[in-house]
């Protein structure tokens, strides 16, 4: 499985990804989790990869937590999550996402 976390130059919420992307993989059972990150530091480079904000995270290319209509830009992004607003999914809504990526990469496999 390709995670790629997708960040703007210091963001300080990378960090708080990168823990709640590596304990989600791990209560998902994932040892083979592949991390890229991604620094995006221009404008257009934001627009070219659809980036709606720092950080977001791409498994195998689909972002799980789109919303529809966010604008695309250089730009902190926040989460809900069962807390309240965040800088990071919550590990529970990551390992749910990390599961869903899994289950697609099986069924895509199956149908070859």
């Amino acid at each position: 499985m390709k995670v790629e976390l997708l960040v703007v130059p210091g963001c300080p919420n990378e960090a708080l990804a990168r823990d709640a992307l590596s304990e989600a993989a791990q209560l998902a059972g994932i040892a083979d989790l592949q991390l890229t990150v991604t620094v995006l530091d221009t404008d257009e480079h934001a627009q070219r990869r659809g980036f709606v904000g720092s950080p977001t995270i791409l498994i195998d290319g689909v972002d799980p937590f789109t919303v529809v209509g966010a604008p695309t830009g250089l730009a902190c992004r926040v989460y809900a999550t069962a807390r309240g607003p965040a800088g990071a999914p919550d590990v529970a809504a990551l390992r749910d996402a990390l599961l869903k990526g899994c289950a697609s990469r099986s069924s895509a496999a199956a149908d070859r």
